[in-house]
């Protein structure tokens, strides 16, 4: 089920319903007629998007959603320029005490909480799947374009600051894997789950891993935070660190993650290969901050 808006080539065959979320529940009976032994709801972003798929979804069948690290008050801490708790965080960290931490800060987004997704689903039975920044082919948020819109550009010097930030990560298909994982697994009904890899690195040092994996010898150069362009200032102080541990999962699924260094070798092909149409060739803000390198 999904709008039919995002449909690539090369997927295997399967029955498709091309239909709005808020009109799921006008489809039970096909839903129902369908006979599904699961469902994995990868795009719930409110209470509503959560209550119209329970109502419309056949009762009785497994049921995982997909929620975020960012329901921990940890996340929250970096809205509020402020540090809060240790890492890693691990599923019994402390989580948000305010809602929707977009509100008023993005388009569209007001309504943007998986702790309300949380409420709606983990009363049912379902696992909630706590996400990292994902990282792969495909991946419309273009997590390495930070580096790689300046590779293609042939920047030999990056602006950058201290790059200490620790924020985890999952690749894609590993992802993918702890999913079917939890829906076999009825151990894991009603609970969450965080999903990330086993080891975080540093931004600095993902970086240089990106530049590395594009083959540049680009150089990454210290500029104060205040200079830094705006797709550049994670890289600078960030007071809040947001790695996580998914030692839970790894225990009540058997999941493992891929090697990192080759999942980011496939992920940066990808994207050098299918480069974005609107990407930005303006660098003065680059230039700006080079000119206040430090010596």
């Amino acid at each position: 089920m999904h709008r039919g808006v995002l449909e690539p080539d090369g997927l295997p065959h399967a029955k498709h319903l091309h239909v709005d979320r808020a009109e799921l529940r006008d489809h039970r009976s096909e839903l129902a007629a369908f006979g599904p032994d699961a469902a994995i709801d990868c795009h719930a972003l409110s209470r509503v998007d959560a209550e119209i798929a329970l109502d419309a979804l056949p009762r009785g069948i497994r049921l995982v959603v997909i929620s975020s690290i960012d329901v921990y008050r940890a996340f929250g801490a970096l809205h509020e320029d402020r540090e809060t708790d240790p890492v890693p965080i691990d599923e019994d960290s402390p989580v948000r005490d305010h809602r929707y931490p977009y509100r008023g800060r993005l388009p569209d987004m007001d309504d943007y909480d998986k702790l309300d997704v949380e409420d709606v689903y983990l009363p049912a039975g379902a696992t909630a799947l706590r996400l990292p920044m994902v990282y792969g082919e495909r991946d419309y948020q273009r997590r390495e374009e930070f580096i790689l819109r300046r590779v293609r550009a042939g920047r030999r010097r990056i602006p950058f600051g201290a790059g200490m930030w620790l924020a985890c990560r999952g690749y894609v298909r590993d992802i993918a894997r702890a999913a079917r994982l939890a829906l076999e697994s009825p151990a894991t009904r009603g609970i969450a789950l965080n999903i990330c890899e086993d080891r975080t690195y540093s931004i600095k040092t993902w970086a240089l891993m990106i530049l590395e994996a594009a083959g540049s010898d680009a150089e990454l150069v210290r500029v104060d935070d205040a200079a830094l362009p705006e797709d550049l200032k994670p890289t600078g102080t960030m007071p809040q660190h947001i790695a996580a541990t998914a030692h839970r999962a790894r225990t009540m699924l058997g999941w493992t993650t891929s090697d990192p260094v080759e999942t980011l070798r496939t992920t940066v092909r990808w994207h050098l290969d299918n480069p974005p149409p609107d990407a930005s060739i303006d660098f003065s803000a680059d230039d700006a901050a080079l000119a206040t390198a430090r010596h």
